[in-house]
């Protein structure tokens, strides 16, 4: 009973040690987050550029649809 009790004991201790690791590591993300918002303003990250999807012809359609057939 007593070695039962001692992988009780350091099964506790471990979970215990995981969790405030845990807890500090979100802790310090906020933190961190707040601070680096706060210097945003120094060098700004512009939004990605979306590029506009050509336009399948109707030709190009047709011809897809036929190499689809043929090849299925």
């Amino acid at each position: 009973m007593d070695i039962l009790g001692q992988g009780l004991v350091l099964m506790l201790a471990g979970m215990g040690i995981v969790f405030i690791f845990l807890a500090v590591l979100i802790i310090t993300t906020n933190i961190s987050m707040k601070g680096i918002a706060r210097f945003d303003h120094i060098l700004p990250q512009d939004a990605p550029k979306k590029k506009p999807a050509p336009a399948a012809s109707d030709d190009e359609n047709i011809a897809l649809a036929i190499a689809v057939a043929l090849r299925g």
